[in-house]
């Protein structure tokens, strides 16, 4: 929200995540997502979508993540010459209808994860805040609680020294 409100003129759709109650809501707006990030890719609008995201590490910890997304990127297996000449496999239906299938679906996939990612790491930095802020008011009350006690002591001595003085 506050890269909206600082770059707004600079970004080309925003999906608002705020009103998404459960994760069914994430996997749509995830679907919604990739869609678009897929129909902008086959349109030549860029060459490289990265995602950044928190990556929730713990509960007083998120990492900053950047993943690149489109074009998929992996590490390929090593193979030796030997293993080059391997099993030819069919596919029904054919490789391209499938891949033109299973990718939109992994991009959206991608996505889901960080964005489950990314409401993991609020929920733990809201709750470590709200133990800090829990912590502080109980300290902030000893203290006021002390200093209310003194106050009120020191308004019964000079009571007490006016009675004695007045005798």
């Amino acid at each position: 929200e506050q890269l909206v409100r600082s770059y707004r003129d600079l970004m080309i759709e925003h999906f608002d995540t705020s009103s998404a109650r459960n994760s069914d809501d994430l996997s749509e707006i995830a679907l919604a997502v990739g869609k678009d990030l897929n129909a902008r890719f086959e349109a030549e609008e860029f060459d490289v979508a990265t995602l950044i995201y928190s990556q929730f590490k713990n509960v007083i910890s998120q990492v900053p993540t950047a993943q690149q997304i489109i074009p998929a990127s992996y590490d390929a297996p090593e193979t030796d010459d030997a293993d080059a000449s391997g099993p030819l496999y069919d596919y029904e239906p054919d490789e391209e209808r499938i891949l033109a299938d299973l990718l939109p679906r992994g991009v959206a996939t991608q996505i889901f994860s960080a964005l489950l990612e990314n409401a993991a790491s609020e929920q733990g930095a809201r709750m470590s805040a709200m133990d800090n802020a829990t912590r502080n008011a109980g300290e902030m009350i000893d203290k006021l609680t002390i200093e209310y006690n003194r106050s009120r002591q020191a308004v019964i001595t000079n009571e007490l020294i006016e009675i004695i003085s007045g005798a």
